[in-house]
Order: C-alpha cells, then sequence, then structure tokens
C-alpha cells in the first residue's frame, strides 16, 4: 500500500532538482502534492503532469517563499484545492558562493531571505494548516556540518535550518506535528549542472564518498518520504544526512 496515501502534501521549490524529485515520489507514494514555484512554471507544469501520468494528483503554485503575502496565498491555494496541510516539506532555497571579501547586504539577504525567512514563513502558514498532526522536513545541506570555503552565508542558513528544526520540533511536538532536517550531500540537480562545477564537483564528492558516486534527486526524495510517513512516526528534531557517507 503507497505511504502516503490521501496525504497532502506541500513541497516549496519543486519545479527541478531535489524538490522535484519529492514531489514526484511523494506523488507516487499516494500524496495529492502542491508543486510550489516561484519562477519556473514550465517546469512546475511538468512535475504536475509526472505526477499525474502516475496515476497521482498535483497542482502547480505560484509564491515566492520569502514574500508573506505569496505564502499566504499558497496555502490557501492548497486548502481551495485539497484542504488541510499532512506534510510541508521546505525544500525552496537559492545557493550562492563569495568569498569573505565579496560578501555583501545584497548576497546575504537574498539568501537568508529565502533558506530561513522562506522557511519560518512557510512553517508559520504550514503548522496552521495542519489539523492534529504532520510532518515537517527541511531540506538543510551537508555543508551545516563541514561548510566549504566561500560558502560563509550559505552554510550559515543551512546551520539556522538545522537548529530551527530541533527547536520547531520542541514547539510543534504537543500538537503532534514532527519536524526534521533531511541533509543531503552532494547531489546532481539542474543547478548544479548550470554552474559549470558539475564535473569539478564530482570528482571531489567521489573520492570522499564511501560509496563510491554522487546523489541523485531521487536518493533524497526516498529519504522525504521515509520522514513524511509513518515510518518515522517516532523521529523529530533530528538532522538526517543523505549523502552516501560523503564529508568534504
Amino acid at each position: 500500500m503507497p505511504r502516503l496515501k490521501n496525504k497532502v502534501a506541500v513541497v516549496t521549490g519543486a519545479s527541478k532538482g531535489i524538490g522535484a524529485g519529492i514531489a514526484e515520489r511523494f506523488g507516487a507514494e499516494g500524496a495529492k502534492v502542491v508543486v510550489n514555484y516561484s519562477s519556473d512554471r514550465t517546469g512546475a507544469d511538468k512535475v504536475v503532469a509526472k505526477v499525474k501520468a502516475a496515476g497521482g494528483e498535483a497542482i502547480a503554485v505560484q509564491a515566492d517563499v520569502s514574500k508573506r503575502q505569496d505564502v499566504d496565498r499558497l496555502f490557501a491555494e492548497t486548502k481551495k484545492a485539497f484542504g488541510s496541510v499532512d506534510i510541508l516539506v521546505n525544500n525552496a532555497g537559492v545557493y550562492e558562493l563569495k568569498p569573505l571579501e565579496e560578501i555583501d547586504e545584497k548576497h546575504y539577504r537574498r539568501i537568508f531571505d529565502t533558506n530561513v525567512l522562506g522557511l519560518l514563513y512557510a512553517t508559520q502558514a504550514g503548522a496552521k494548516a495542519m489539523n492534529g498532526s504532520g510532518s515537517i522536513i527541511n531540506v538543510s545541506s551537508i555543508v551545516s556540518k563541514t561548510p566549504a570555503p566561500g560558502g560563509s552565508v550559505y552554510s550559515a542558513t543551512k546551520g539556522a535550518v538545522d537548529v530551527i528544526t530541533r527547536t520547531l520540533a520542541l514547539e510543534l511536538g504537543p500538537r503532534n506535528i514532527r519536524v526534521n532536517s533531511l541533509s543531503p550531500g552532494f547531489t546532481v540537480t539542474e543547478g548544479v549542472k548550470a554552474s559549470g562545477l558539475e564535473d569539478a564537483f564530482t570528482e571531489l564528492a567521489i573520492t570522499r564518498t564511501p560509496l563510491g558516486r554522487v546523489g541523485q534527486p531521487d536518493d533524497i526524495a526516498k529519504t522525504a518520504v521515509f520522514l513524511a510517513s509513518e515510518d518515522s512516526g517516532w523521529i523529530t528534531g533530528e538532522t538526517i544526512l543523505v549523502g552516501g557517507g560523503l564529508r568534504l
């Protein structure tokens, strides 16, 4: 039996990459999926089509999670289509490396506003929409444990995500809402390919990954299904590293 049958899941930043992989896997496991996107409507529509082709239900909803009014609209559209929310995956995020000398307010605010403030806005609305229980999955990163040079701001956002996860697990536990971090290692996504750094990152990752390969979005999605389902019903406030044992 599908592990997420009839559950309603909101996945932010789901038009491509890890978010798309999670949304598609959730759909295959029986969830009704809200595919959130900020600007890539074409990508979101493709994810919706894949979920429907597999026999699931899905809609695409545009929202910039760093803007409260957009987040409110995201969950209003979710309620209109599917009712209450059972699962929230805070995946939306932006990535940029800069050495110390080049860090400025624009860089800082762009990354923190989406990766941290956006997560908090979505969690506020998502927890409110959950009816008696739920699972919140915050997509963090291995860089919260082993940051790379040039990643001061980005890595700091993922460290914040892990601390927020633990804090909200304590706050929301009495409401039977579980909160966990899912921390991918190096994963090949459209963003990685577009960066021009895929080959260099891949070579480094393979040399430091005991399982001897790089990750794919579905590797992360399988763990997200576990965290969303009752299989992980006794797990909250934890950070689950999913990277083949990678340490940078």
